[in-house]
């Protein structure tokens, strides 16, 4: 009876241990404040981490392509967060990870939980497309006290210290590349000026949308000063101007009120779009009310607007390649699992409490005049530009 009691005690102390080792973070006992270039491939670092098992290093921190990595994604509803899902599955599992993806269907407190569950499972990186990136501050301080590195992924993470970096297309350059667009657009569509347009945001939740508007409000305001272009509705404030929850039904909800109360008897130009979806919904509503096609910006290159960009119906999206961003993630949770820290960016953006790094990546404007061109590498989307 001794010996089988002492046994069981043997037992119970080795279980503990073992529960207590699976919920260590990736930062080991010291931030390190080496950093490393990103610019090799992520390729040639699962490569050569392929052989053999990786051991952790003196501080305690895994190896890149072994250990446990979280993604935490808003939601799956657009064509863009349904790839990131699959392509860090893929690219995460090809470096040596074990990854453990989630999505939040917008919903804040079912985004906290699961990076929770995340930081609970021994999660050693956790990477945030934040559902509403001003709402994450105590389960990611929760996260850095665990010693888990957070990266924010395509937007910011916001007041709070934790957070490591942020990967993203550079946002205020993507709305001056989509305002520069219509602009482009109605000069070789709508003849003279002055254009009537109309001006339409994202979700007032997703920190990138307003700095899409800033930064095409920076092209458009001096232009809408001097009457070149002329905002019928007056509605020319983020707040008017910004669609909730990036909803296409809301827009074009807004968007047949717009006409209906501003265009019973004159025809609009042009409308400034944050995304696809809601550019799609735009040019519905206009056809819907017996409008012309007016000229219409877009985002995230989906493969329907891709259509609508080569058949004439969309004038311009811009491209963000998904794979790009990820792959530039994954690049960086390989120098932090291989104790290298975070890499060097002269980037920085203040999230209201720290000046956090950022990785940009540059988006591309995309019209059916360069559309083969920005996807000669993209067999997917090179396939819906048919002759």
């Amino acid at each position: 009876m001794k010996a089988k009691k002492v046994l069981s005690l043997l037992m119970t102390a080795v279980l503990a241990a073992g529960m207590l080792t699976g919920c260590g973070g990736g930062r080991g006992t010291e931030d390190t404040t080496q950093t490393a270039d990103t610019s090799a491939g992520v390729e040639e670092t699962a490569d050569a981490e392929s052989t053999g098992e990786a051991e952790p290093d003196e501080a305690g921190a895994s190896s890149a392509g072994s250990g446990i990595v979280g993604v935490a994604l808003p939601w799956l509803g657009t064509q863009n967060w349904a790839e990131a899902e699959v392509m860090f599955k893929e690219q995460l599992e090809a470096a040596g990870y074990e990854a453990i993806i989630q999505a939040a269907d917008q919903k804040v407190p079912q985004q906290q939980q699961q990076i929770e569950s995340m930081i609970e499972n021994g999660a050693q990186v956790i990477v945030v497309g934040p559902v509403d990136g001003s709402q994450l501050g105590s389960v990611l301080e929760k996260a850095k006290d665990a010693g888990v590195y957070v990266i924010g992924y395509d937007r910011l993470l916001e007041n709070t210290t934790g957070v490591d970096g942020v990967v993203q297309f550079g946002s205020v350059k993507t709305g001056e590349l989509q305002a520069q667009a219509l602009l482009q657009g109605l000069k070789e569509l709508k003849g003279e000026a002055p254009y009537n347009i109309e001006l339409f945001g994202g979700g007032p939740a997703d920190p990138n949308a307003p700095n899409f508007f800033t930064g095409a409000m920076s092209v458009l305001q001096p232009l809408i000063d001097d009457g070149t272009l002329v905002v019928v509705s007056g509605q020319t404030d983020f707040t008017q101007c910004a669609t909730v929850d990036w909803d296409n039904s809301k827009a074009q909800s807004r968007m047949d009120a717009i006409l209906a109360g501003n265009y019973s008897d004159i025809e609009i130009d042009g409308v400034l779009s944050p995304n696809d979806g809601i550019a799609r919904a735009i040019i519905t509503s206009c056809e819907n009310a017996g409008q012309p096609i007016p000229v219409v910006s877009g985002l995230d290159a989906e493969n329907e607007s891709v259509e609508w960009v080569w058949s004439g119906r969309q004038y311009s999206t811009v491209a963000k390649p998904t794979n790009a961003l990820v792959a530039e993630t994954v690049s960086i949770i390989n120098s932090l699992l291989s104790g290298n820290g975070m890499p060097a960016t002269d980037v920085t953006a203040n999230n209201g409490v720290m000046d956090v790094p950022i990785y940009e990546l540059p988006p591309v404007v995309v019209t059916k005049d360069n559309a083969k061109e920005v996807f000669a590498d993209d067999p997917d989307r090179m396939a819906l530009l048919k002759d």
